[in-house]
């Protein structure tokens, strides 16, 4: 709840202990309450409450998120409510239920004074109230249909757009998604929604709601118990149902059901909320979870519709994600019985003056304060024990992406206690991780890239996911990190394999790192038969980084070495790398054996090689690398002399130096030596 700063160091003894996961804002909006002299008004579109003060005369206070003004305006009679327009250009004002008035704003100047008024069509039409759309457009609802204008603040004129005739008993709209929910008919089941745009009304089809209960001169459906919400982008519309008891002196438990609207064309009945409790019920929204409170127990409960729950065929029923709690206590400043001093006023939760605004929004105007409803995610961690729900869950929430790490290092080092979870838990992790890279490369290309992966659950594909933790991220933070002290090595080489494993499944190329860490995990725990079969059985991936590392291993397990040339060899394009290893292990005939195999022998660096068979200190050996490279001199430029350009004039001299006499003074050895090079053998 609304804890004010004194209140947190007064709790510090059981803070941590709590597991409250709703709270108020800490710093709410503070205004003057509702007296005798004091009325107050709440604007949902811009969040701003205006306390106007003996009709405006003595002075209008607006508090909102973004601005803190204040002007006085004439007592023209009591005020049926009063909005800025978006830009703040306009206030609009009505006092009376046949017309609105208008006052041009400037935020240095204040309001200029002269009002102008529009009132609404038809002789017997009552206004219900008037929202702002865009720009100066406004729209009036009235008992007998709506009409969207145009305020030209600079003519002081009024300018009708749009209009639609149809009986009204009540209206909602949403400044997120722009639409209108209309409610009509005898019992107010049947529904209207209106997709506004810039200077235009869309109409998008007719539904209507089951008449569960109705009492004599009530409405089936009422206002207050409707929320227009936006969840994970899709527009929504939230109804609070309670069903028929048994007995007629009770009233049954109650349900949420939320229609959704598809592409501004269709509305469907798509998910509803088993809530096992009857009475009073206010809704709010927070980062796509509905909460749902309840006054007369005091409590709250959270729904994710995102989250798997049981499919009737055509809806999807769902409890809540953890019990029901309320909401953590708050306290407020208040002046003491001695100036200056203060002291903190414990709050009154699910007080019968709170007034419930969408999405996050609770007000008491006999208190004076605006909080916005906040989440407590590392309590909500600590009470959901489903853990692959729990990896979902944060994955669909802002500003979680610390808490999920956090989760999935808990969850592996807590190992092999979490066993059965982890596959399940890296494929959720890796499904969402996907849909970012498709993402980002259809933003890129414009198209979405081809895929051979199956069995995708469509809802994930669909899911407007905040938090995604690549490769590097489970690298960097989980994966390298394991406590060695408290954790099996078969378990972390089982961990790196499983989550390598749910990456492939996916068609993302694993990184290299990856691979290398596994190798160093079993080089350093001595596991080198472990590593040879899953280097032979090709469970980790080839590439020259991957070789590189086995090389500079060879000194811990002389294997690595031949298996590292084994891996370059197979990647095809390594002859480079190839044919340095083989000459830093001296190994200079099997380099030229190689090069001739690969067909190479025409482009390599004579000069490398002749540096190698020089440094050996073995004249047999220097005379047969000489005589290749002299042959190839001569199928290439016709003569036996290298060329000035490969700079080999020091093992000609050196050549000379050591066979002074004619190549026929070679003994038979040096003439073998020389035709091994001919092998095809590597």
């Amino acid at each position: 709840m609304a804890t004010s700063s004194d209140n947190k160091e007064n709790s510090t003894e059981t803070e941590g202990k709590d597991n409250y996961y709703l709270e108020l804002s800490s710093e709410p909006v503070k205004f003057e309450p509702v007296n005798d002299v004091t009325d107050v008004f709440f604007d949902d579109s811009k969040q701003q409450v205006f306390a106007i003060r003996s009709g405006g005369v003595t002075g209008v206070l607006v508090k909102g998120p973004e601005h803190n003004i204040n002007f006085r305006m004439d007592d023209k009679g009591p005020v049926i409510s009063i909005k800025f327009s978006p830009n703040m250009n306009i206030l609009a004002i009505q006092r009376s239920v046949t017309s609105v008035e208008f006052i041009n704003y400037n935020p240095t100047t204040s309001l200029e004074g002269i009002e102008y008024s529009q009132p609404c069509k038809g002789k017997n039409a009552t206004i219900l109230g008037f929202v702002w759309t865009c720009g100066n457009e406004i729209l009036f609802v009235t008992d007998h249909g709506v009409e969207l204008l145009q305020v030209i603040p600079e003519k002081r004129y009024v300018k009708s757009l749009k209009s639609l005739s149809l009986p009204i008993n009540w209206f909602i709209f949403c400044p997120q998604s722009q639409l209108v929910l209309l409610s009509s008919g005898t019992l107010g089941t049947q529904m209207q929604v209106l997709y506004i745009t810039h200077g235009n009304l869309h109409k998008i089809t007719k539904f209507e709601m089951e008449a569960l209960s109705t009492k004599p001169g009530k409405l089936a459906v009422s206002e207050r118990d409707v929320a227009l919400a936006v969840l994970y982008g899709i527009p929504c519309i939230i109804v609070l149902r309670h069903q028929p008891s048994d007995n007629c002196r009770s009233m049954g438990s109650a349900f949420v059901y939320v229609y959704t609207v598809h592409k501004m064309v269709t509305i469907k009945k798509s998910h509803i909320l088993k809530l096992d409790m009857s009475g009073r019920f206010a809704i709010n929204v927070v980062d796509n979870l509905i909460i749902v409170h309840h006054q007369a127990s005091q409590t709250s409960m959270v729904f994710d519709i995102m989250l798997p729950g049981v499919s009737d065929g055509t809806v999807i029923h769902h409890t809540g994600i953890v019990p029901s709690k309320s909401i953590k206590p708050c306290s407020l400043k208040v002046p003491g019985p001695n100036i200056p001093e203060y002291v903190n006023q414990p709050c009154q939760l699910y007080s019968p003056n709170w007034v419930v605004f969408q999405p996050n929004i609770i007000i008491d105007a006999k208190l004076g304060c605006l909080w916005y409803m906040e989440l407590k995610l590392d309590s909500l961690v600590n009470l959901i024990t489903d853990k692959v729900r729990l990896v979902e869950f944060l994955m669909q929430r802002k500003n979680s992406k610390q808490l999920l790490i956090q989760v999935i290092k808990d969850l592996v080092t807590q190992m092999p206690t979490t066993l059965i979870d982890m596959p399940a838990i890296f494929d959720k992790i890796n499904v969402v991780y996907r849909n970012h890279l498709e993402n980002e490369i259809q933003s890129v290309i414009g198209t979405p890239i081809q895929s051979n992966v199956k069995n995708i659950n469509s809802s994930y594909e669909n899911s407007k996911y905040k938090i995604f933790l690549d490769q590097s991220d489970m690298y960097g933070h989980i994966l390298s990190k394991f406590p060695e002290d408290t954790i099996d090595t078969q378990m972390i080489i089982w961990v790196l394999l499983e989550y390598i494993r749910s990456v492939s499944e996916q068609g993302i190329p694993v990184q290299h790192y990856l691979h290398e860490l596994i190798i160093t995990t079993l080089v350093n725990k001595q596991a080198y038969y472990q590593l040879h079969q899953l280097l032979q059985y090709h469970v980790v991936s080839d590439s020259k980084p991957l070789a590189c590392l086995l090389l500079s291993l060879e000194n811990l397990y002389p294997a690595a070495h031949q298996l590292a040339l084994d891996m370059l060899k197979r990647l095809g394009n390594a002859h480079e790398e190839i044919i340095e290893v083989l000459l830093s292990k001296g190994h200079i005939l099997p380099a030229l054996r190689y090069i001739r195999s690969v067909g190479k022998a025409d482009q390599v660096c004579a000069r490398k090689f002749l540096e190698a068979a020089k440094a050996a200190d073995d004249p047999t050996l220097f005379y047969s690398v000489y005589k290749f490279f002299e042959q190839r001199n001569v199928r290439l430029h016709n003569t036996t002399g290298f060329a000035k350009s490969e700079r080999c004039s020091t093992y000609v001299q050196h050549f000379k130096t050591l066979f002074q006499t004619t190549d026929n003074g070679c003994n038979s050895d040096t003439m073998s030596t020389y035709s091994i090079i001919s092998s095809t053998s590597t």
